[in-house]
């Protein structure tokens, strides 16, 4: 049995057992007490291109709703490693939105939670991404059979809502870190420029 435990600073996940399988205290710790060029760094590139595209389609509903293949969306992603770097970025980009707690208290802390929630939602969908590619029947390039696509919708659709909101908290209450953040997480290109090519 799994169940998820609350902290002001990090989410922990347990077994029965109650040993932290997720993120433990003191890395969590750490985590939030580094340097803010240091938490940049740490972050892994993810194309904002395929996560801009699929995330809007995703969180904005139109007429039509079949959207791109699922081959192609996998393949945009980077596949498998594409969808563990979104896994692995979501707690740095939880500690920058702490880390605006610094000059922007009270919008930082909301944008936190809200982001805390988003994650908890990346997490769930990209194991089940994860489980059905590993332990896939089909060889369809990779992509997870079955409902796994849906999976791989979600799980776009949470981190593009996590860097959406990471990155208007930094545009209205720090304009000095905001092009650089944008830099990071528009995969090395300016965000205006990836609006235009997706």
């Amino acid at each position: 049995m799994m169940y998820v435990a609350r902290h002001p600073h990090l989410l922990v996940c347990y077994r029965g057992s109650r040993q932290p399988v997720f993120l433990s205290h003191l890395a969590a710790w750490q985590l939030y007490r580094r340097d803010w060029n240091d938490l940049i760094g740490k972050l892994q590139r993810v194309s904002v291109v395929a996560v801009t595209a699929i995330g809007d389609e995703y969180l904005n509903p139109k007429p039509h709703q079949l959207g791109p293949e699922p081959v192609d969306i996998w393949r945009s992603l980077g596949g498998l490693e594409g969808i563990r770097r979104m896994r692995r970025n979501a707690r740095i980009l939880i500690a920058l939105a702490a880390y605006a707690q610094r000059w922007n208290f009270t919008e930082s802390v909301i944008v936190k939670e809200r982001m805390r929630q988003d994650a908890v939602h990346l997490q769930r969908a990209t194991l089940q991404v994860i489980l059905r590619t590993v332990f896939r029947t089909s060889r369809d390039a990779g992509v997870p059979p079955g409902r796994g696509v849906f999976y791989l919708h979600d799980s776009v659709g949470a981190y593009h809502l996590m860097t959406k909101r990471l990155l208007l908290l930094y545009r209205t209450s720090h304009a000095g870190l905001y092009p650089r953040l944008a830099e990071v997480l528009g995969d090395g290109i300016p965000l205006r420029v990836a609006k235009a090519r997706s």
